[in-house]
């Protein structure tokens, strides 16, 4: 991907304190190390937090969640071995609530709409497929969608999760013919040019697993992205 990854001193952090950290992410990072040898966000946020707190040795950091490389927006992680646990049993029991943006190429079937597909995934093309029915492993995927902005050529919809499959949502989106901007593996006329999709971790709530408060994260979309730009002048 051409896109400037983060590194420790571009990092976007939307909230810490001494369990949490919670960056925006941006396209083409990705959330943990892989095949592909780069350098994932979890080490940018340790060397941020080790020069910041000056910290000596190594630092904790916990991965509670992912993100696709190609999709921005919020990424919670822990700090401590005492908050990672009660994150991962949030996450597990769907006590989070996370709302996403796409910008997709046609308008949807309807305005809003609850989609429930089973979801199956091919390893070899690391792509899922959604299908109406069950089929033999196969996983349900749940999502609410409402269109909340018209654009000159394109439309914004917000999304909400009910479950957290792999590519779910570029995979139920394309199904009903709503293609992601720039998702050439799920049907995309083109790709974006900095190899980022349209797709935005808006916002993420949960309940702070040390201190019990509600804690509402809301990510600002990408920078210098004029598509973006315009459906944040909602």
């Amino acid at each position: 991907m051409k896109k400037e990854v983060s590194t420790k001193d571009n990092l976007d952090v939307l909230y810490e304190d001494n369990h949490i950290i919670v960056v925006n992410k941006r396209p083409g990072d990705i959330v943990q190390g892989d095949k592909t040898g780069d350098k994932p966000l979890s080490e940018v946020v340790k060397e941020y937090i080790k020069e910041k707190y000056n910290k000596p040795g190594n630092v904790y950091l916990g991965v509670v969640h992912r993100l696709d490389r190609p999709t921005s927006g919020v990424v919670l992680f822990a700090k401590t071995s005492k908050a990672l646990p009660r994150l991962n049993k949030l996450f597990k029991e769907k006590e989070t609530q996370k709302t996403y943006w796409a910008v997709v190429q046609e308008a949807p079937p309807k305005e809003a709409d609850r989609l429930v597909h089973w979801m199956k995934r091919n390893p070899k093309q690391n792509k899922s497929y959604a299908h109406i029915k069950e089929v033999p492993d196969s996983k349900k995927a749940i999502l609410n969608y409402k269109l909340i902005k018209k654009l000159d050529r394109y439309y914004l919809l917000e999304i909400d999760l009910e479950t957290g499959r792999h590519h779910q949502i570029r995979s139920q989106l394309s199904s009903i013919g709503c293609v992601i901007k720039g998702d050439l593996k799920y049907g995309a006329s083109r790709s974006n040019k900095d190899g980022s999709i349209h797709l935005h971790a808006r916002k993420l709530e949960f309940v702070h697993p040390v201190k019990k408060s509600p804690i509402s994260i809301v990510a600002p979309v990408p920078e210098n992205d004029s598509i973006w730009k315009a459906c944040d002048q909602l």
